[in-house]
């Protein structure tokens, strides 16, 4: 495992692979102080790192990043916008309720499916009508997250 100001230094490399590595790793280290850095990699060109930072800096628990998230799911890149999601949700982000339920229309099935997952776990009763709604979602992998969440959110589980 590589120390924190190598991955950081990663992060600015010229090379995509490097630059993705450090990103995930810097999550899997856990360490906060690598959560403005990550941030900053929202901002590279290549959707992999974008992913893999916005996952990470839910990994170490960096409330700092919710504005930034919250702007990261309308990203072009469907799979940052699933880990913009999942983030959120790992981050517990209450000021994230009402851009995730937005996400709920999102066209791509996984991005629903982690945005409906994170208001689960978020809780805000606020999600309620928006859940329910999603379980009618026409994606079986959405409907089984709605499911879930409304049982949690109506105080099944």
């Amino acid at each position: 495992m590589k120390d924190l100001k190598t991955l950081i230094t990663g992060l600015k490399s010229e090379r995509l692979t490097e630059r993705k590595k450090a990103a995930a790793e810097l999550g899997r280290i856990g360490n906060p102080d690598a959560g403005p850095h990550l941030i900053k990699a929202f901002n590279d060109p290549n959707p992999h790192v974008r992913s893999a930072a916005a996952f990470s800096v839910g990994m170490i628990g960096f409330g700092d990043a919710t504005e930034p998230l919250i702007k990261l799911l309308g990203d072009e890149d469907k799979y940052v916008r699933k880990s913009a999601a999942k983030a959120l949700g790992m981050l517990n982000a209450r000021k994230a309720v009402d851009a995730l339920i937005n996400t709920l229309d999102d066209p791509i099935d996984i991005v629903r499916k982690s945005a409906v997952r994170s208001l689960g776990i978020i809780n805000d009763k606020r999600a309620i009508p928006a859940i329910q709604h999603v379980l009618g979602d026409r994606s079986g992998i959405v409907r089984i997250a709605a499911k879930e969440a409304f049982k949690k959110l109506n105080g099944y589980t």
